[in-house]
């Protein structure tokens, strides 16, 4: 194996590694084949139902009709397999585009790779933020230190050597060594891979996590509760509908009486199961997750997508989602007019490779000023003072032009505290603050100090007496748009909570530019961390800004928030607001600025960082579970006319042959019915008002009341049509095909009116008729559908599949039932509207 210095592995030994190695992963992930999927389908009770009813065809000599019906379950689990094929494809792309990548060197270049690429012997940068992928060798750092509590328990970061330094050994532990699975908090590195996947120190402990069963979701426990309610119905009805037909046909010969009423039961069981549900969900999840992904939404746990349409609180940081996150120093302010001197030590503040946009603007502001980088930092520096959020300051140690000095910036509350200052020069500092923040400006406090010689330089920037030089002011203008959806959010009963290591008076400028509401005071890291979690629980209530804070409050802060029953969705980008992102009902992380261990807390990932994708979010998840109500309404509403005419025909009397629906039949209006739920509805667009609702209860069942009366009434009046229509036809003398024929044809109409009519809790059936033009898929599965009955009236199928031909007239009333079935709900919606129409008036004339 080669492990050249720099120029890594070639392309030739990764693809030998990876063959002898494997994927850098805990437990290889194993797919799933066609056999395997089509087999788990056709195990579902829906399908076993389907394949006795063919089996009892073929024994009582119907050979065709056991052939058909064989030829519409391969049809029906075919569909079923394609889908779950398209659903795991999604779910796989959103995988991947989440996914942990690294930096590596490989045939002497620098690249990304995602990191289950990873072999042994490849060379891989390592920097704050970064969840280490494998474990390797430290070949070279700096100031790298590493947490490595998910391995040791121990909470102290660990300070990471090159390999061959002293004090490398640290009991079993080494210091020159990185490990899977530990973050690094601090520095930079680059490490030798040694061990991937389960063989690492992570994967030999830690495997046991990835096999871990993931936990059903809410909603997946609804719906797996609903087929089962509705599997021990049919159950019941199995049995009476069974007995039923046994004492209609007592003249027949026992064998006879015995499949018949089998076949019976089986027609009533296949109609009452709707085994849709299960499908409704993973499809709608997963295809709303990729329609998000689309809009720069990255959702990294499928179940986040469920609790977005609840979410009643949102906390979002200041800087880089409420803002631009592109500064530009707009003023200086120095006590003596030296702008020269406050210049220079600004810039001597800051990193030498600045990647902070802060300072990035603190050197363009230098470099327009005359000051260019290579004078700044062309002397010698000899000691840094690292920036904590403790702390809130940093400084540098220099030895420039011939002495040495300590420049500083950072907060003015704490950096002024080490200057020595007269009573009146600070008073007007403090009124500078002031103004500045009530400009909307970040302000950062400068400050130098001069030494005679390195001895005198102190261990902490806090044990150094400074000289205040001034005040940097810098601007950070709101992004476009954001008041808006600022203003959204509160249509839709969404409190926006703001939470910034700013100054407070600097957040309550921006928030009255933006239209937030101050419903409460502001409050302070300082003021949070006296505060008691009583107290804590009270004051979240009403506080819409939190000033000065550190990650670790954003913890308490969530908390909080949840134990007063409100849904938290949380934003975050750095290393320490990882625990926050995981105990929100959201974590939300940025894509851009946000770091690789923030990104993988979080449940969802905005690859822009901007708010307004949030907002957008929020409205896609509402969006999502509408449609998801709506399918499962709809599901119900077409299983009732299904299920009771199986269930009326043998309690009337009517002779098997001759019933409305025979096993085959269900199957049919199945196949009809499964595009439908998962095509036509699940593309949706939201409702107009959708923005306007209150936050969904999470407690709140997925078939309200409300829902289920609505399908009640719906599936009624279908039945009352289309058993109607075909009792009649029974009676006029027609034959059991042309009776049938008309049934089922308005079962068919009805359902693709239906989902037109339901497709909006508001808007006419005309608008989504206009969307339905407008959308080439939705076009095709309703043409494929006429096309489908069309056949089977007017076709050679007629005859196999127990039709008859309908002549024009008859089918003009089977257009006009089905119609007049499904359009009365239409007056439902014009009462709502117009209702709302009132109540959207009333609220205008406040």
């Amino acid at each position: 194996m080669s492990t050249l210095a720099h120029t890594g592995l070639s392309t030739e030994e990764v693809i030998a590694l990876q063959r002898q190695y494997g994927k850098n992963e805990l437990v290889p992930q194993k797919k799933q084949g066609f056999a395997r999927k089509a087999l788990h389908i056709a195990a579902e009770p829906m399908f076993l139902l389907l394949l006795a009813a063919a089996v009892i065809y073929f024994i009582l000599g119907e050979a065709r009709d056991g052939a058909v019906m064989l030829i519409f379950v391969a049809g029906i689990i075919g569909i079923d397999v394609v889908q779950g094929w398209k659903t795991d494809r999604t779910l796989n792309a959103l995988k991947d585009l989440s996914a942990p990548r690294v930096k590596v060197i490989r045939d002497g270049a620098e690249t990304d790779i995602l990191s289950a690429e990873l072999v042994p012997g490849d060379l891989i940068f390592i920097q704050e933020g970064v969840k280490i992928p494998a474990d390797g060798t430290v070949l070279r750092c700096s100031d790298l230190r590493v947490d490595e509590s998910s391995l040791t328990g121990e909470a102290e970061g660990v300070w990471k050597v090159p390999e061959g330094s002293a004090g490398a050994s640290n009991g079993c532990w080494r210091n020159d060594y990185c490990y899977a699975g530990t973050l690094a908090t601090q520095g930079t590195a680059l490490l030798r891979v040694e061990r991937t996947g389960a063989a690492t120190e992570y994967g030999k402990i830690g495997s046991h996590v990835a096999r871990a069963r993931e936990e059903k979701t809410p909603l997946r426990r609804q719906t797996d509760r609903l087929v089962k309610l509705c599997a021990i119905i049919a159950a019941v009805f199995f049995v009476l509908v069974g007995f039923a037909t046994w004492f209609n046909i007592a003249g027949h010969p026992l064998w006879e009486r015995l499949i018949e009423s089998v076949l019976s039961g089986i027609t009533l069981a296949m109609a009452m199961i709707p085994e849709e549900f299960p499908v409704i969900l993973t499809v709608f999840l997963s295809m709303g997750a990729w329609r998000l992904a689309k809009k720069k939404s990255l959702v990294r746990r499928l179940p986040c997508v469920e609790t977005l349409g609840t979410v009643s609180v949102l906390c979002v940081d200041k800087t880089g989602t409420i803002t631009q996150n592109r500064m530009t120093v707009q003023e200086l302010w120095t006590p003596d007019g030296d702008e020269a001197l406050l210049c220079e030590t600004m810039g001597l503040a800051c990193e030498t490779e600045a990647y902070d946009p802060m300072e990035q603007a603190m050197l363009l502001h230098c470099e327009a000023k005359g000051i260019e980088k290579s004078h700044l930092f062309g002397g010698s520096l000899i000691f840094e003072y690292a920036f904590t959020n403790e702390l809130k300051m940093m400084g540098h140690v220099w030895r420039h032009d011939g002495e040495i000095l300590i420049a500083a910036k950072g907060s003015p509350e704490r950096l002024l505290s080490l200057c020595h200052m007269e009573e009146a020069a600070r008073k007007a500092a403090g009124d500078t603050v002031s103004r500045m923040s009530g400009e909307g400006l970040r302000v950062i406090a400068v400050a130098i100090a001069r030494l005679g010689s390195e001895a005198e330089v102190p261990a902490s920037l806090t044990d150094c007496s400074l000289t205040f030089c001034g005040f940097a002011a810098l601007a950070d203008p709101p992004r476009e748009g954001v008041a808006e959806n600022i203003a959204l959010c509160y249509a839709a009963g969404v409190r926006v909570v703001m939470i910034t290591g700013d100054n407070g008076i600097t957040a309550a400028s921006i928030a009255r530019r933006i239209g937030m509401r101050q419903t409460g005071p502001i409050v302070t890291g300082d003021m949070l961390e006296a505060m008691t979690d009583e107290e804590l629980l009270e004051r979240v209530k009403d506080v819409s800004i939190f000033s000065r804070v550190v990650p670790a409050h954003k913890m308490r802060i969530v908390q909080a928030l949840q134990a007063n029953g409100e849904i938290v969705a949380m934003t975050g980008d750095g290393v320490n607001d990882a625990p926050a992102l995981k105990h929100a009902d959201i974590g939300i992380a940025m894509g851009q600025r946000g770091s690789e261990v923030s990104r993988e807390a979080a449940g969802l990932i905005l690859m822009d960082d901007n708010f307004s994708t949030i907002v957008d979010t929020v409205r896609d998840g509402r969006r999502i579970f509408d449609n998801i109500r709506k399918a499962v309404g709809y599901v119900f509403a077409i299983h009732i006319p299904i299920a009771l005419s199986s269930l009326l025909g043998p309690l009337l009397g009517i002779s098997s042959g001759a019933l409305m629906l025979l096993p085959l039949h269900v199957v049919l209006l199945e196949l009809v019915i499964d595009p439908t739920c998962s095509v036509v509805l699940e593309r949706q667009p939201a409702e107009r008002d959708i923005m306007r609702r209150p936050p969904r209860n999470p407690k709140e069942p997925l078939l309200t009341a409300r829902t289920l009366l609505k399908s009640v009434l719906q599936g009624l009046t279908i039945f009352g049509a289309s058993f109607g229509a075909y009792v009649c036809a029974l009676r006029r003398g027609e034959n059991a095909s042309a009776a049938r024929s008309m049934g089922l044809a308005i079962l068919i109409l009805a359902n693709l009116l239906l989902v037109q009519v339901n497709s909006s809790d508001l808007d006419s059936i005309f608008s989504s008729l206009r969307r339905l033009a407008k959308d080439r898929v939705m076009w095709a599965v309703n043409l494929i559908t006429l096309a489908v009955l069309a056949l089977l009236l007017y076709s050679p199928l007629n005859g196999p599949l127990n039709f008859a031909a309908l002549p024009p007239a008859q089918l003009l009333a089977v257009a006009g039932l089905s119609a007049g079935a499904v359009l009365w709900y239409e007056i439902v919606k014009w009462r709502k509207r117009r209702k709302k129409k009132i109540i959207l008036n009333g609220e205008r004339r406040k």
